[in-house]
């Protein structure tokens, strides 16, 4: 497979600082190497510039700095749809979650304009379907889900100038333990399958993944893949800026992975929230990479 990694160090969806090195963290554990030492070709296309929350002011307290997360939203979405124009599978690396509001257009829009849809696996702790009026802090990366639903800030919802980029019935929400009051009941409405911690543990991860990648692919053309490290128990990812306790362990997070490789339907992949100053000694990256290479074919035996 020929792959192209891109890096979205983008910190301003939310108040931790740290987060936008996380596209450097995830290199220095070795992404690259990595998959070349599966077999695939790999491009790597360095960072897309994202402003500093240090040069301008925030703006609406209900969406802080929307206008830059907007700004960096369409850039990430026109590179993630030249890149697979280009005949490449796209490896986005955040940064905050609200990165997924430019991958998640930018895979969306390739596939619209060929009269296709795609899905998605969003794998996380939080459901991030916030909206301004719903938001108790104004986060955008508490947002990016309900944009890609087609709810939420219309700059964000809009890009391309459509709206929902996902249809709710091919959405998958996994992991989810943590949920504001007023998100909770729009989770609920929105149309998603939802599979919460609770039914991770009644299920077991198997049954989950192979009902999520079935409706995430019922009518598409595959899905993407938008992996939150801190879906993952903090003993394992401690490098996260929100992080939640009772998480997927090590072994069902790679075998979530491995699944999504065997089912030979994703489309792009993007992986977000790791915060190295948080950290210790890389291990969330370090995990970051494991996972990435499960997700694109690396196997026990």
């Amino acid at each position: 497979m020929k792959i192209r990694i891109l890096g979205v160090p983008l910190d301003l969806g939310q108040e931790r600082r740290g987060v936008d090195m996380g596209p450097s963290a995830v290199r220095a554990a070795g992404l690259n190497q990595a998959l070349k030492n599966l077999g695939h070709q790999v491009e790597d296309a360095g960072n897309i510039h994202v402003k500093l929350p240090e040069e301008q002011h925030f703006g609406d307290r209900r969406a802080k700095y929307l206008k830059e997360i907007t700004e960096t939203s369409r850039q990430t979405a026109r590179q993630i749809r030249e890149t697979l124009e280009a005949g490449y599978f796209p490896v986005s690396l955040g940064g905050d979650h609200s990165v997924a509001v430019g991958t998640q257009a930018g895979v969306s829009k390739f596939y619209r304009d060929r009269m296709q849809a795609v899905g998605c696996l969003w794998i996380d702790a939080h459901a991030d379907m916030n909206t301004p009026e719903s938001s108790p802090s104004g986060n955008v990366h508490g947002m990016p889900l309900a944009a890609t639903l087609g709810h939420g800030p219309l700059l964000l919802a809009r890009i391309f100038s459509y709206a929902p980029k996902i249809p709710p019935r091919n959405c998958a929400l996994i992991g989810v333990r943590d949920l504001d009051a007023r998100e909770a009941s729009f989770v609920k409405e929105s149309g998603i399958s939802v599979f919460t911690m609770r039914t991770v543990d009644e299920l077991g991860m198997p049954a989950v993944m192979e009902k999520s990648i079935a409706l995430a692919c019922n009518g598409t053309a595959g899905f993407v893949v938008s992996f939150d490290a801190d879906v993952v128990d903090p003993d394992e990812a401690p490098g996260v800026g929100t992080p939640v306790p009772g998480g997927i362990t090590y072994r069902e997070a790679h075998l979530a992975m491995e699944m999504v490789a065997d089912s030979g339907r994703m489309v792009a992949f993007e992986l977000v929230e790791i915060n190295p100053i948080l950290d210790v000694m890389n291990k969330t990256a370090v995990l970051g990479v494991g996972l990435v290479s499960s997700a694109l074919g690396k196997k026990i035996l």
